[in-house]
């Protein structure tokens, strides 16, 4: 019996053993992907492709802002645009705590275009640690690196804001699988010279709408309810927003929608007219950050909507927001 016990014993301390430089490895180890040598010659035409893609299709400096939630649409501090700030936590079903960094010149004077160029793509920063991937670097390593290279060069020309964000902080074990999450961008997608659907499909990806527009469970997405809405988002306003079914199905997604009713939804937000009006607790906000993506172009959108109107449909109602009170609406 003795001999049993010692041998089990023995056994789990190889087992424990085993385990304990597995995680070492892979904390330690990994993510292994090099920042390449690059120098991204700034022109007129990169800085110009850099600021709308940034502004309004991938929406870095939103992201990498704070948004005043006192107003629909939670529209973005001007003062804080590219300085970080905005906050992720369990409350919004993240393992753990995480918050945009500053992207500003006051955070990235000392990066390498290479490394720059690592982070979006590949999802990888500058000490080589991994970016959780609410930075969607898996869809932006899709995109052309031309693209990325007009993103860089536009990030560089940031004036400096002299703002610090707290590191992150991440629970067990998503602090250690994190690490293997990274990977080489493909840049698989074109985006000149293609149909409308093709590019349609690359400002989609572009916007990482699949993110938002696509439910998760137990921290994974589910691919067969692409683009059919669900996500759920507590909103500091008190209830719940829930994103929308963007599938061309007639009943509960968008099939019934013109091209035109498509742009006219984006572009209310860019009327002089419109005004992000106060929102009380407990009312109805949205989450989508219509006032970024209004200035998509109108071809830009027309295109999106081509793609997603090439959908499968797929049937899911959404209750578009439940209030502290549980009473459901399907306000768009």
């Amino acid at each position: 019996m003795k001999n049993i016990i010692k041998i089990a014993a023995l056994f789990f301390t190889v087992l424990l053993l085993i385990v304990v430089c597995a995680i070492t490895y892979i904390k330690t180890d990994l993510p292994d992907i090099e920042a390449p040598e690059l120098t991204i010659e700034t022109t007129p035409e990169r800085l110009a492709r850099g600021e709308y893609l940034a502004n309004n299709v991938m929406g870095c400096l939103d992201c990498h802002a704070e948004r005043d939630w006192t107003k629909y649409t939670g529209p973005t501090f001007e003062h804080s645009k590219g300085s970080g700030g905005e906050k992720w936590s369990p409350e919004l079903n993240f393992p753990g705590h995480l918050i945009a960094p500053n992207i500003t010149q006051h955070t990235l004077k000392d990066w390498t275009d290479g490394e720059l160029y690592r982070a979006i793509t590949a999802g990888v920063s500058k000490d080589g640690s991994p970016l959780f991937p609410i930075m969607p670097y898996t869809s932006y390593g899709q995109l052309e690196k031309e693209d990325i290279y007009s993103i860089i060069a536009y990030i560089k020309t940031l004036d400096p804001i002299a703002k610090e964000t707290p590191a992150r902080e991440l629970d067990f074990p998503v602090d250690i699988i994190v690490h293997t999450m990274p990977q080489q961008g493909t840049h698989s997608l074109k985006y000149e010279g293609q149909d409308a659907i093709s590019r349609g499909k690359y400002l989609i990806t572009a916007a990482a709408c699949f993110d938002c527009h696509t439910m998760q469970e137990q921290g994974q997405y589910l691919e067969d309810m692409a683009y059919a809405g669900g996500f759920e988002f507590p909103v500091p306003t008190g209830g719940v927003v829930r994103s929308a079914n963007i599938t061309p199905d007639q009943e509960t997604g968008i099939g019934k929608w013109s091209e035109a009713q498509f742009v006219d939804r984006f572009k209310q937000f860019q009327d002089s007219s419109f005004v992000a009006y106060e929102v009380q607790q407990g009312e109805f906000n949205s989450f989508m950050p219509w006032t970024y993506y209004a200035g998509l172009s109108e071809r830009d959108l027309t295109d999106m909507y081509a793609y997603l109107m090439s959908l499968d449909p797929i049937k899911h109602q959404v209750d578009k927001f439940t209030s502290p009170n549980t009473v459901a609406s399907n306000e768009p």
